[in-house]
């Protein structure tokens, strides 16, 4: 192994960490907003389950961001370090101005981004994006039907019981919610990393065939488990609090609601947005009270952010790799 392809899969990993960093918000704004945890102790339970789930779920995902997007025969070394760099500066950006984006459509784009200035649209396979483009607006009306249909349900089974009853055993259950959204945000956002390093390693002759490393997944799960353990606090704030007020029984229907839709999809090899997921999961549950309940203003500033995510993040990588390839 080179010392380029090394310094690029620290880069990958320095994302990952990142990743969890910006993500962390996902896994823990439910549970700090109802009060159930307090922060700190919500980011060492999201964390233990996003490295749990290195163990317990296959790679197919890995293998959609790896290989089913772009031509690996197109692509060098030059083109995933300009990928990533494009996908960490939107990460920052967004992260900056509190901005709840998809560090995996961040990924995609910056990766996409940089193939084409490398290659031309050639490098690009259209046929993967097809699920990835369709999942941008799926995976988030996912997560808002099954927020709604989770918490109207609950409205109706204990709708003679005393709210404060309700949410008293709501909080215990949110510990369960939490951990099974904080599952499902490992196994998906791990294994996009995942499927770049390996990709990398491909293109650089390191292996021969795409099968994924042990060494890659268990690394991968570590550096998003360390970037949550430090908090995207200013997006926590935004997701859990701005977007619509709620209690523990509306936190457990949308972090269940989340975890069911990442699941489906980390099963089915789809890469969605565990971002886009838990916002649309959250509005849903919201909207269960009445309309006015959430702020469809800020909801709609957010869906704009997820438009611009994969073209922004493409035109930095694309960037990145003409001024790269300037000097190579």
């Amino acid at each position: 192994m080179t010392f380029l392809v090394a310094f690029i899969i620290f880069v990958a990993l320095a994302f990952d960490f990142l990743n969890g960093f910006h993500d962390s918000a996902n896994s823990i704004a439910t549970i700090v907003s109802t009060r159930v945890l307090t922060p700190r102790k919500a980011v060492l339970w999201a964390a233990f389950f996003n490295l749990v789930a290195a163990f317990l779920f296959d790679v197919h995902v890995a293998k959609t961001i790896g290989k089913g997007l772009i031509e690996l025969s197109a692509v060098n070394e030059y083109v995933i370090l300009a990928g990533l760099i494009g996908a960490i500066t939107w990460n920052l950006i967004t992260w900056y101005f509190g901005i709840p984006s998809s560090s995996s459509h961040a990924l995609m784009g910056g990766y996409a981004g940089a193939a084409i200035s490398h290659a031309g649209f050639g490098a690009i396979l259209y046929h993967g994006w097809v699920k990835t483009i369709l999942f941008i607006v799926i995976a988030p009306v996912m997560g808002m039907l099954l927020g709604f249909v989770l918490m109207a349900s609950v409205m109706w089974i204990f709708h003679k019981r005393r709210g404060s009853n309700v949410n008293r055993g709501f909080r215990r259950l949110q510990l369960i919610s939490a951990a099974a959204y904080s599952l499902g945000h490992g196994t998906n956002d791990a294994q996009k990393t995942m499927g770049v390093i390996t990709g990398l390693l491909v293109a650089s002759g390191v292996l021969a065939t795409f099968e994924v490393p042990y060494w890659v997944i268990i690394s991968s799960h570590l550096a998003i488990a360390a970037g949550t353990l430090f908090g995207g606090w200013r997006i926590v704030k935004t997701v859990g609090q701005k977007i619509t007020k709620l209690k523990p029984a509306g936190g457990f229907c949308a972090e269940t609601a989340g975890a069911v839709t990442l699941l489906i999809t980390a099963f089915s090899g789809i890469a969605v947005s565990t971002t886009h997921t838990i916002s649309g999961a959250i509005m849903g549950v919201g909207a269960t009270r009445r309309a006015s309940a959430v702020r469809w203003g800020l909801a709609g500033n957010i869906v704009i952010a997820w438009i611009l995510t994969i073209p922004a993040s493409a035109l930095v990588g694309a960037v990145v790799c003409f001024v790269i390839e300037l000097f190579v």
